[in-house]
């Protein structure tokens, strides 16, 4: 494989062809200037991501407050003795290998999303199936609702255990649209097994293993 032609070459160039943030982008909350790298805070009710400043970052960072908007937080956990045979993950009915799962505080509900060429696409997880993955992975407690998922790749010719990762859930959203600007084919094709291949090296290269 040649260096332009690997994983990481591909998200890079994946990045660098996206539009470029505006210099004048700004605080979704306060209209103040803000970088091309800023945090971000969900809007539970309305389901969106919104880019802030750090000092309005701040403001939702209060863990337990009931609030409409909560801060994205920056842990990272990799969780390479994830227990989640093939039996369990045909019991979530969900037809590809990738998804990520989060705690809906509003619904009061786990729900997951699997990403494809048209975005993310909800599915909905089964009575039972989900609370049997939980019993088998304590971790998985720890979720902060809203704001944290656990992102899943299963098994393909390449790799034989899943991989998993907890991570913040803004990362998921921004996996679904370098996948978007990736997809060829029915299938992704090769571009996006690459991405695939680099964003999960990247999330192993930041996540604290937890066994």
């Amino acid at each position: 494989m040649t260096a332009s032609s690997s994983p990481l070459s591909v998200l890079a160039r994946i990045r660098a062809n996206r539009p470029v943030p505006s210099a004048e982008e700004r605080c979704e909350m306060c209209a103040e200037p803000i970088g091309g790298a800023h945090p971000h805070v969900v809007d539970v009710v309305g389901r969106g991501l919104l880019c802030t400043c750090r000092p309005c970052y701040l403001l939702f960072t209060a863990e337990g407050a009931e609030l409409r908007y909560r801060a994205v937080p920056d842990r990272y956990l990799s969780l390479p003795d994830f227990a989640l045979h093939a039996g369990a993950w045909d019991e979530l009915q969900i037809p590809v290998g990738l998804a990520f799962f989060f705690s809906n505080s509003v619904q009061s509900r786990t729900v997951a999303f699997y990403p494809g060429p048209a975005g993310a696409t909800e599915s909905e997880l089964p009575l039972g199936a989900w609370d049997r993955i939980v019993g088998a992975n304590p971790v998985l407690g720890s979720l902060v609702p809203d704001v944290e998922a656990l992102i899943v790749r299963m098994p393909d010719r390449s790799r034989t255990e899943p991989a998993a990762h907890l991570v913040p859930i803004d990362r998921c959203y921004e996996l679904v649209g370098l996948l978007r600007t990736a997809w060829r084919g029915f299938d992704g094709g090769q571009e996006a097994r690459a991405l695939l291949d680099a964003f999960f090296a990247d999330l192993a290269a930041r996540g604290k293993p937890v066994r």
